[in-house]
């Protein structure tokens, strides 16, 4: 039997105006979803460490502070045999120009998105993305969301929100 692999991974919610800052991600698929940026934190790093490389990596730009954890995201899927757990910070100082210098070769764009374009675009993400991203912009945030995941593929699953 083998174990549960486990990750962690921070996400980026950077204002812009009335929406946020978007990276498109090519999926190994090849479908592309809209997120904030962010991604796993290396071993070694703290998540506000890894999450800071990140957003410079995706988007070029570099987070001076954050203001506050926004939620939390736990997405199991047992019958793939992993765990995500995922924490939203929004930034509170932000300077940079937008380049992209992603390492993973995943990102092709950076939108500024006003808060109507990043509901539509966050739509192709899964709902572990646009839920909590969508609640976040509208003002009804949860602390904490938990999703589960069942079926052989990320695409075709099925995803149930527990909370």
């Amino acid at each position: 039997m083998s174990s549960l692999r486990k990750w962690s991974v921070g996400g980026a919610l950077i204002r812009h105006a009335d929406g946020l800052v978007l990276v498109s991600n090519r999926r190994r698929d090849r479908s592309v979803e809209w997120t904030p940026p962010g991604g796993v934190i290396d071993q070694g790093e703290t998540l506000l460490e890894g999450l800071a490389r990140e957003v410079r990596e995706e988007t070029g730009l570099v987070v001076g502070s954050w203001a506050q954890r926004c939620y939390t995201v736990t997405v199991d899927a047992p019958d793939m045999g992993w765990q995500l757990t995922v924490e939203a910070w929004e930034a509170a100082q932000v300077d940079g120009e937008v380049v992209i210098d992603d390492p993973d070769g995943i990102v092709e764009q950076v939108r500024h998105a006003t808060g109507a374009e990043a509901a539509t675009l966050l739509q192709a993400s899964p709902p572990w993305v646009h839920s909590p991203v969508g609640e976040w912009l509208a003002g009804e945030v949860a602390d904490n969301y938990h999703f589960v995941l069942r079926g052989a593929e990320r695409r075709h699953g099925r995803i149930e929100r527990l909370a």
